[in-house]
């Protein structure tokens, strides 16, 4: 057997610890909703320290009381990271006289066999769609076609949600399926966006695919969950996006919202509507960003298939590849549906009025939704 000290290293890094791991315990519970908790916790060994802001998953940690020890997750604080910059609660660390373990039963392949987060120790079942034991894999094995649903695909986070209100402020009645994916932030629970959109009726369901977990579906690939979409959600739109947390490094291809490429290529091979929403901003203060984002531009380079790239109206750049469309669209109708979101609509950390052209350009994508969507919902 290697010893571990003759495994490969990979040159590129250096030989310390990738994660940075401490204890603490929990104090009291800021905020909870289903499949998320944000937790005020005092770090081990520090006298008087300040309470802290850590995230927990209970489907990953079990319940969680006032009191317990426990593992933290601190790398991201640890970097002075913006995306994803708080602690996460890994596993308690032990377990008090009053609080006994409850053993039970761990059902069967029955009850999905599908493990996400695959090959690391917070790897965990879920129940997929397409499982055999799934109530609909019978729809997903008869799909054929998206039939010219509309799918629109959106970089960051922020934007998707303005585009989903905006398509919702047109047809109040829209079935909306939120497809995440799983190259930005895995856990649908973290998003409050979300959490909020799926109460007030914007999203009629959430899925997450890949490795991303927690939506109202689970599927395995990209493919399948435009499947389901269509045929178990009965969507008229469907809008695929990152969770929050969008990686990027100022380089041409390297920026984690280049992923959703594939989304445009399995909405043609599906013959759906591919449509993509333009990041745009007049707020950001990096040159490469300003105008039309060099991401979008990447993307543009990189698809293999036509599609829709609608564009605010008066704000259509004059170097843009011939093959797809750019319609123009005039958002100033739907722009006030914003208004009520505006703590929750922001692009780091400029808000509606800070950055009022990239809240346009994803409003646009979702005004051009609704010329595409397959039917008048009642």
């Amino acid at each position: 057997m290697a010893r571990a000290d003759n495994l490969p290293v990979n040159p590129d890094s250096p030989r310390l610890s990738a994660v940075a791991l401490r204890l603490g315990r929990l104090q009291a519970c800021r905020e909870a909703r289903a499949g998320f908790a944000e937790w005020s916790v005092v770090m081990d060994g520090e006298v008087d320290g300040k309470p802290q802001r850590a995230i927990a998953y209970p489907e990953l940690t079990g319940e969680l009381r006032v009191g317990d020890r426990v593992w933290l997750n601190t790398t991201a604080v640890a970097l002075s990271l913006g995306t994803g910059g708080t602690h996460f609660v890994v596993a308690r660390a032990d377990v008090g006289h009053d609080a006994p373990e409850i053993e039970e039963p761990f059902p069967g392949r029955e009850a999905g066999h599908l493990l996400k987060l695959r090959y690391t120790p917070l790897q965990h079942r879920v129940f997929c769609a397409e499982e055999e034991e799934s109530p609909h894999r019978a729809a997903v094995e008869g799909f054929r076609s998206l039939a010219g649903i509309p799918v629109l695909a959106v970089e960051l986070h922020s934007a998707a949600g303005a585009a989903a209100l905006a398509a919702h402020a047109l047809r109040p009645g829209l079935r909306l399926a939120w497809v995440q994916t799983d190259s930005a932030a895995l856990p649908l629970a973290l998003s409050r966006l979300v959490a909020r959109l799926r109460d007030d009726g914007v999203i009629t369901a959430t899925l997450t695919t890949g490795q991303a977990w927690g939506g109202d579906h689970e599927t395995v690939t990209l493919h399948s969950a435009l499947a389901v979409a269509a045929s178990v959600v009965r969507s008229d739109l469907i809008l695929v996006t990152q969770g929050p947390g969008n990686a990027g490094t100022g380089t041409a291809f390297g920026f984690s919202g280049l992923a959703l490429i594939e989304a445009l290529h399995a909405a043609h091979a599906l013959h759906g509507t591919p449509l993509l929403a333009a990041r745009m901003s007049s707020g950001d203060p990096r040159p490469r960003h300003q105008g039309l984002s060099h991401h979008t531009r990447t993307m543009l380079q990189c698809l293999r298939t036509p599609v829709t790239m609608p564009l605010p109206t008066g704000e259509r750049p004059d170097d843009l590849p011939p093959e797809h469309e750019y319609p123009g669209i005039d958002t100033a109708p739907v722009f006030a549906c914003l208004e009520p979101y505006r703590h929750l609509l922001r692009t780091m950390g400029r808000d509606l009025d800070e950055d009022p052209l990239f809240f346009r350009a994803a409003a646009a994508a979702g005004v051009a939704c609704i010329t595409h969507a397959r039917r008048e919902s009642s």
